[in-house]
Parts: C-alpha cells; structure tokens; sequence
C-alpha cells in the first residue's frame, strides 16, 4: 500500500510542477499564451487562469494528503528503541573440517546471548 502512495505522491508532484511552469505570471494576460485573441484560446473566453488554478489546487492538496500518508506509513513501522536493541547479539560458532574429508562439526555448542560462559578451571 506504501508502494501504491509513494507513486502516486511522485506523479503529483511531476504534474503539479508542470502545471506551475504552464502558468504565466501576473503581468501577462492569460490568453496570451495560447494564440493572442481572449476567444480563441484553448480553454475558453474566461482565458486559462481559472482552469489552471484549480488543477493546481486539487494537484496540491492531493500532494498534501499524501506526504500525510506517507509519514503516517514512515512512522508505523517496527523499530528499536535505542542503539542498543537494535544491535543483535549472535555469535558465530567456529567449525572443524576434519582432514578424512568427512562432514564440518561444531567445535563447540552456540552460546545464547542471555548466557555467560562459566570461566576455565585451571588446578
């Protein structure tokens, strides 16, 4: 579902970036654009402003409520704590190969990470 929001937030943004460059600024007319003449403009005699502001609305909220989305997605996720929870514990256990060419064998049985090795007994 993430994977669903994520492309849809990046072709919003693409199309809400295309439609601010098609945009003229406030000093042009709208029709200009397009032709010259008001009334032979491609959207109509009102000219392009309106159309193109409210796409460029709708494309902004939609962009708005998915980066919503997808932070609600960033922060649902199962993570460590701390450092330290995030750090696993696990040994490697060191293998013998025997030289009769036989199967590798544990040299010695896997620690747990909750238990400590008792010390050697030295006499």
């Amino acid at each position: 579902m993430q994977t669903v929001f994520l492309l849809l937030h990046i072709l919003v943004a693409i199309a809400l970036v295309g439609l601010v460059l098609l945009q003229q600024g406030r000093g042009a007319d709208a029709g200009t654009g397009f032709g010259g003449g008001a009334s032979a403009t491609v959207f109509g005699s009102r000219g392009s402003g309106s159309f193109l502001s409210r796409a460029t609305a709708m494309l902004a909220t939609g962009f708005f409520i998915t980066s919503l989305v997808l932070a609600y997605f960033a922060t649902q996720g199962d993570r460590p704590v701390s450092v330290i929870e995030s750090v696993t514990t696990e040994q490697s256990v060191p293998v013998t190969i025997p030289e009769s060419g036989g199967q590798p064998q544990a040299a010695e049985p896997a620690v747990q990470a909750d238990e400590v090795p008792a010390p050697p007994v030295t006499q």
